[in-house]
């Protein structure tokens, strides 16, 4: 008796120590960086274990100790908790997404799940027609586009000579003309209306002439008083709303054009993939069996056959093995990676050095790929259309593509429209319309007083008045000799 417990003892501790080790193996494997985090109760309920393929690109998936973490990760345990399964991941082995070998055999992650190595792919897998003959993909969870991702140095062009007017665009440089000269012209007549500007029309010239009234105006923009200095209330009236348009608009030209200097964001030369391929100071590739190597490869667009021919011929010197290699390319020498737009987001978020050209071709979406005739091809469809349709997969595209790098894009900091100093302007407005209004009271005022110390009517002094202070002589000249005559 003593013999055989003994003997059961034994035999239970050489499996215990067998089971210890093959675990340990396992966590050794590279190709196996996460196992399912399986509880009592997915034991006890005995739910399924899928094994998933993926690939690191940050932020899909990054390895964080002996983890995995990113974007995939957190949807693959979003989808897990929908659908009641456990999962195993594996770090496909080629390190390719998928595409057709030279013996007809696929590579990558499409290639692990048509070997059974795998029963679906959690990763940045693009849904393309070659690929869905031979494998079945869920509802997009990702929409992306082809972009091309630039270092600024490279990308932006010299400054022009007449930078300084880049801040503001050429409608509101024509707006800030005319509303300069229609400013002067109103200092110009309602000094010439108003009593306290002058004490004897008849016999004194005005200070405020056209000329010294462009004059004031000039002197104001600079921020330099000028003389002749207002006194009429009217006068004043203007010159201080004209002040303050001149210091909001100075300060939004100061902030704008500062921004458009330390941005270096001036005008892309390379805004599509036509420009890209007429230059000749770029080279440009993408990923090597991507996606995007064979959309260009089938497209019959001519600009993108020139492009894929280009890559063809010097594939050995364009082509790159992965995203991280490509980002590091694009850093480090005068080259042009042509990838996904959502993926170059991210790397011009992360690198304040890199930008992503305007133009993005070819829409797409990134899927999960199953085996053909998969009964979870449909339910993973589902359960993606959950998540979008409750806000999650905007939180995780939120969470994982936070900018470290306050960018000041062109977008942003672009010429000034009119519409955004609207304000300003109708300020100005009202301020002139305010000062023609205060002189027209102060000459009719003058005009009561005059006609009642002259015993006239109020209506034919005014009249004289603005003739007499407008130099309008014929006018003036015919009201004197009425006068004469009365007088007679």
């Amino acid at each position: 008796m003593d013999k055989g417990l003994h003997f059961t003892i034994c035999v239970v501790t050489a499996v215990l120590l067998l089971r210890e080790s093959s675990q340990a193996g396992e966590e050794d494997d590279p190709e196996v960086l996460a196992a399912p985090k399986s509880d009592s109760r997915g034991a006890a309920e005995g739910l399924p274990t899928l094994t998933v393929t993926t690939i690191l690109e940050d932020p899909y998936v990054m390895v964080r100790g002996a983890e995995l973490e990113g974007y995939c990760m957190d949807l693959l345990g979003a989808l897990a908790g929908m659908l009641r399964f456990q999962y195993r991941v594996k770090v496909v082995g080629d390190g390719q997404y998928g595409a057709v070998a030279a013996g007809g055999n696929w590579t990558g992650m499409i290639g692990e799940i048509l070997r059974r190595e795998a029963d679906i792919a959690v990763a940045p897998l693009t849904v393309t027609s070659a690929r869905e003959e031979v494998v079945s993909f869920t509802t997009p969870f990702l929409q992306t586009g082809i972009g091309i991702l630039l270092r600024k140095d490279t990308a932006s062009q010299d400054m022009s000579f007449f930078h300084f007017l880049s801040p503001f665009s050429k409608e509101t440089w024509t707006a800030l003309l005319f509303a300069y000269l229609l400013t002067c012209f109103c200092l110009f007549l309602v000094a010439r209306l108003s009593p306290c500007e002058w004490n004897e029309p008849k016999n004194e010239e005005n200070h405020f002439t056209f000329l010294n009234s462009l004059w004031f105006g000039a002197g104001a923009l600079a921020l330099q008083g000028a003389s002749p200095r207002p006194q009429a209330l009217s006068v004043r009236i203007i010159a201080v709303v004209w002040w303050l348009f001149t210091l909001a608009l100075l300060a939004a030209y100061i902030a704008n054009f500062t921004a458009l200097l330390s941005s270096g964001s001036e005008q892309l030369p390379i805004q599509t993939f036509e420009d890209l391929v007429k230059q000749r100071n770029l080279e440009f590739g993408t990923l090597e069996g991507s996606s995007t190597f064979y959309y260009f490869k089938n497209s019959k667009n001519p600009i993108h056959q020139m492009i894929y021919e280009y890559m063809e011929k010097r594939r050995e010197h364009v082509l790159v093995k992965t995203y991280q290699e490509a980002v590091q390319r694009v850093m480090d020498s005068n080259y042009a990676f042509i990838g996904e737009s959502i993926s170059q987001d991210l790397a011009a978020a992360r690198h304040c050095n890199l930008i992503r050209a305007p133009e993005v071709i070819g829409a797409r979406g990134f899927g999960i790929a199953t085996t053909q005739a998969s009964p979870w091809t449909k339910a993973l469809s589902i359960a993606v259309l959950k998540l979008r349709e409750s806000g999650d997969l905007d939180y995780l595209r939120n969470k994982w593509w936070e900018s470290s790098c306050l960018r000041q894009s062109r977008d942003r900091w672009g010429p000034l429209e009119p519409p955004a100093l609207g304000g300003l302007f109708l300020t100005l407005g009202i301020g002139l319309a305010l000062g023609v209004l205060a002189a027209l009271a102060e000459l009719s005022s003058s005009s009561r007083r005059a006609a009642a110390h002259a015993k006239k009517s109020c209506c034919s002094v005014f009249t004289e008045e603005i003739c007499t202070r407008l130099r309008i002589k014929g006018t003036a000249r015919q009201s004197q000799e009425t006068s004469g005559k009365a007088n007679a």
